[in-house]
């Protein structure tokens, strides 16, 4: 089978599993509306809502698969503080993962970076949902945010089921997800880690992972606003 076969084969399979719920549990309720008392109605409607956002998020992986095949000529690099992003992205994941607490811890010293907005947000989105999903209930998601030698550094902190040293490398692969019995009982496409690191890689970024005692750290270094600055100073200054 060759990589778009497998491609087909795998989304083929996610789409299948929230369509199947979101049409029994409508089907359900269309036919018995008159017999489900209203805890059960408003579970039924609480599954179409969840499924209809994984659906969502697997269509939006999708289409971001296929842009990664593009040029860097589809990346708009903007100046921008990354707090505004962050705190968008988390109140929006707030509402779909309330047994979560959140909490952000960045630099005041923080420089702004050089990316591509919407690019940053899907990446913050993916990283941030992760450590959602995958983090034990009613635990704490940290962000934190730094300088590394003109790079910002972001963290993405959670504790949970967490990762063997020996996959760290395999999780940033297409479709890959680590099976064990924790994971399973987590849906997702195996896409999120993939695109995140490609889109953080094509905006001169780097990703990595660490993960001791069940607290997983995902970090991004991604280029400040300054290496830009600092460039065009030199040119001027070679100019005079």
């Amino acid at each position: 089978m060759n990589d778009y076969e497998d491609f087909i084969s795998t989304v083929s399979h996610e789409l299948r599993t929230p369509l199947t719920s979101i049409r029994g549990f409508s089907q359900t309720m269309l036919a018995s509306w008159d017999k489900l008392d209203d805890e059960s109605k408003k579970k039924f409607l609480n599954i179409i809502v969840e499924q209809s956002n994984r659906l969502i998020n697997l269509v939006e992986n999708m289409l971001s698969v296929t842009k990664l095949q593009n040029t860097k000529g589809d990346i708009i690099y903007k100046e921008f503080d990354i707090k505004s992003i962050i705190d968008t992205t988390i109140s929006i994941l707030k509402n779909q993962y309330k047994d979560k607490e959140f909490k952000i811890c960045l630099s005041p010293q923080t420089p702004h970076i050089l990316a591509d907005k919407d690019k940053f947000q899907q990446i913050m989105t993916n990283l941030i949902e992760n450590a959602c999903k995958y983090g034990e209930q009613n635990s704490t998601i940290t962000v934190i945010s730094g300088l590394i030698n003109e790079y910002v550094s972001i963290k993405v902190v959670n504790t949970g089921i967490g990762i063997n040293e020996e996959d760290y490398e395999k999780i940033f692969t297409k479709f890959s997800r680590i099976d064990n019995p924790l994971t399973r009982k987590v849906q997702g496409s195996g896409l999120g880690l993939y695109i995140t690191k490609n889109l953080t890689e094509k905006m001169g970024g780097k990703i990595s992972v660490k993960s001791e005692n069940r607290q997983t750290t995902f970090e991004i270094l991604l280029p400040s606003a300054n290496i830009e600055r600092q460039a065009k100073n030199a040119v001027r200054n070679s100019d005079n």
